[in-house]
């Protein structure tokens, strides 16, 4: 039998947590047996064994990094200090890990890139280009030159991680998506995603500093115009290459 995948949550609330783990599934091409969740925006990370797991996929969160430590509340701090440990196993094996949105940036701030508010993106669809490492990577190959996808944070890392290879980008937001080692990922964008997800987040998150709260229904016309096939491959791919 094979291990399941680890989906690591920091969303506080059900309905975007839950909206987040079925498009995970349902991307990812992922059955109920091949998932094991683990919600922990509740009480952090328990120590986590990666033998009992073919992967690790760690979603996006209302948490911004960049926050000034004092400012952050506890289980945040937590959280980041839990996510620090896990990845110092993941490191040590090279382990396969994508981290998505939030995963990115706590990726990115493992590896000592600062995180800011200076390359955030308005929610909704943007084009990506690949650059000649990621064309050549396992999960991006044969795909056209430049993919559409679905983003929307305020904040991300300002230089590409140390030790990682840069695998996507464009001008809004220059690290959109790295590779360490062989098997660790991060995107800045949302492969999971579509329309229907970005609808509930739109109406839960429309107070967070997004976007103004007048635009949602602007913003929830123009998602449903966008389609995102390749983003979403992303996810299948990383899925069917790391089944045990």
């Amino acid at each position: 039998m094979s291990k399941p995948f680890l989906i690591i949550q920091l969303r506080p609330e059900d309905e975007t947590a839950d909206n987040e783990l079925h498009a995970i599934q349902h991307y990812g091409g992922l059955k109920e047996n091949e998932v094991s969740r683990i919600r922990a925006e509740k009480n952090g990370l328990p120590k986590i064994n990666l033998d009992d797991y073919s992967a690790i996929i760690v979603g996006g969160s209302p948490f911004d990094i960049s926050t000034h430590q004092d400012k952050k509340s506890d289980i945040q701090n937590q959280v980041e200090a839990d996510f620090y440990r896990l990845f110092d196993d993941i490191f040590k094996r090279d382990f396969p890990f994508l981290g998505c949105c939030s995963g990115n940036g706590l990726l990115g701030s493992y590896c000592g890139a600062t995180i800011s508010k200076q390359y955030g993106e308005p929610v909704g669809g943007t084009d990506i280009a690949f650059t000649e490492e990621g064309k050549k990577d396992h999960l991006l190959k044969h795909f056209p030159e430049t993919i559409r996808v679905l983003t929307g944070h305020k904040e991300a890392c300002d230089v590409t991680p140390n030790g990682s290879v840069l695998l996507a980008s464009n001008e809004q937001c220059p690290v959109q998506m790295f590779r360490i080692q062989e098997n660790i990922y991060a995107t800045q964008f949302h492969p999971e995603a579509d329309a229907t997800g970005f609808e509930v987040r739109i109406n839960i998150y429309k107070d967070f500093g997004y976007f103004p709260p007048e635009t949602a229904e602007l913003l929830i016309q123009a998602v449903h115009n966008e389609s995102t096939p390749h983003a979403q491959l992303i996810l299948q791919r990383f899925v069917e290459s790391y089944r045990a």
